[in-house]
């Protein structure tokens, strides 16, 4: 991109599972707390998974990032998660917020052109929890009324013949919402990751939503980026959001059913274990949200912001091999990392850091950490921020670039969790200490075929 301008990182907001907020988040991150937990008794009553942990976010409230309750009843989780994210990124920022209309609870940022703004959301699911309670309550409602016909029979029966008699688990109601929500159709679309924090400020930029796959908090980061380093837009708030949770389990049986889910689970707190031998599969989290705040750097310093770092390259490529697998030689991630130091003007040596997808499946953490010994050596510091907050799907590239900037600002990042016979000798981080860290890469690799990759350097 010729002529483009310098972009840096002036606020970021997270929610994930160790952490409720950027800073709460990133001292959870550096102490190494991570999130594992049985999984819900109830979802047994539907399936027997093979899996037995996930990662569930901490309670959140909502109203703490302006969210009303009559938001909170028309916006599906996915959207809650990245407005709130979002809400915090803006003001960490520097700022300001207007009420701007009380009925609809929208506010206008104080500073920022509206038309000169973009939101870029991603995605890899949406909303799938408004719509799985939807089909529930659709399926569910008049089947209900009939097994309480036959629930009732039974208890009857029983005491016409004087014996103790329970309907069993068969005939057991599934949880179903009240009612069937009007809502739905626009709660469950992907997009309102965008639209809804485009609506909540006023903000008429550019609107998109990236769905590719686990890569699309990286892609969406990555358009927000030259959109302002373009000049078509002077800020934009960019990042991903994902929510999983449901009553019966589906969406985790899904992900179970294909393999991918860690599979050792007899010692949960060590079951998360991205890039080390024994690893088996990667730990499903319930969700989570990251927003960054990009702008033109001149205008940011101009009104007093302190960026986080500056970045300074985007590239994607597609394998064109499989819905499910990375391609087998990593070819299409080596050709995404190779343009993206090509556009930076960067030699391999440059990097100092790679914030790596590190799943923990056995195949994908093979090819990453082959790809990256191929082109980086084993010079620069290495760590898979999945190993203590699990696999966040469409969020999760989006939370790695917030790490990414932090571990910049920082002078330090966390170890990789639970790492004890990494699978190749590369320089993971296993100790939490001061670092060099001028120039970072974060890279994710989606379902599909989708990769995505960010290259950042420290400012001045």
């Amino acid at each position: 991109m010729t002529g483009r301008r310098s972009v840096v990182v002036t606020g970021i907001g997270v929610i994930a599972p160790i952490g409720v907020g950027a800073r709460d988040f990133w001292n959870s991150a550096m102490t190494g707390a991570s999130a594992v937990a049985p999984v819900p008794a109830a979802w047994r009553s539907y399936f027997t998974p093979v899996s037995s942990v996930w990662a569930p976010l901490p309670k959140i409230d909502f109203s703490a990032f302006a969210i009303s309750r009559i938001e909170q009843l028309q916006l599906d989780k996915v959207a809650l998660l990245g407005l709130a994210a979002a809400r915090e990124a803006i003001a960490d920022a520097g700022f300001g917020f207007e009420l701007n209309d009380a009925k609809k609870n929208s506010f206008r940022i104080i500073g920022i052109n509206p038309e000169r703004t973009g939101v870029f959301g991603g995605t890899g699911i949406g909303g799938i929890a408004s719509l799985m309670a939807a089909q529930a309550f659709h399926c569910g409602n008049r089947s209900s009324e009939k097994l309480e016909a036959v629930r009732s029979g039974i208890r009857e029966m029983a005491e016409t013949l004087d014996v103790h008699a329970e309907p069993g688990m068969a005939l057991a109601c599934p949880p179903m919402p009240l009612r069937f929500n009007p809502m739905t159709i626009a709660m469950s679309m992907p997009n309102s990751c965008s639209s809804s924090i485009g609506i909540k400020y006023g903000l008429t930029g550019h609107n998109l939503c990236c769905s590719t796959a686990c890569a699309a908090g990286t892609s969406a980061i990555g358009l927000g980026y030259r959109a302002v380093a373009s000049g078509e837009c002077d800020a934009a708030i960019a990042g991903g959001s994902e929510y999983l949770g449901d009553d019966y389990g589906g969406s985790f049986r899904a992900f179970d059913a294909t393999g991918t889910l860690v599979r050792k689970c007899d010692d949960p707190p060590t079951a998360n274990r991205p890039f080390d031998a024994a690893r088996s599969g990667f730990l499903f989290a319930e969700g989570g949200s990251a927003m960054l705040v990009l702008e033109e750097q001149d205008a940011a310093l101009r009104r007093g912001a302190n960026p986080y770092a500056e970045i300074t390259a985007f590239a994607s490529s597609f394998d064109a091999f499989s819905n499910m697998a990375m391609e087998p030689q990593g070819c299409g991630a080596e050709r995404m990392l190779r343009s993206a130091l090509a556009d930076a003007a960067l030699e391999p040596g440059a990097i100092d850091y790679i914030n790596a997808h590190g799943t923990g499946t056995v195949q994908n953490d093979e090819i990453e950490s082959a790809v990256i010994e191929r082109i980086f050596g084993s010079s620069p510091l290495i760590n898979s921020t999945k190993s203590l907050i699990g696999h966040t799907v469409g969020a999760s590239g989006a939370i790695e670039a917030a790490v990414t900037a932090l571990s910049i600002l920082h002078q330090t990042t966390h170890v990789s969790h639970n790492l004890t016979h990494p699978l190749r000798d590369l320089n993971f981080v296993r100790e939490v200490k001061p670092r060099s860290i001028r120039r970072a890469v974060t890279q994710s690799f989606g379902f599909g075929g989708h990769n995505a990759c960010l290259i950042m350097e420290r400012c001045g």
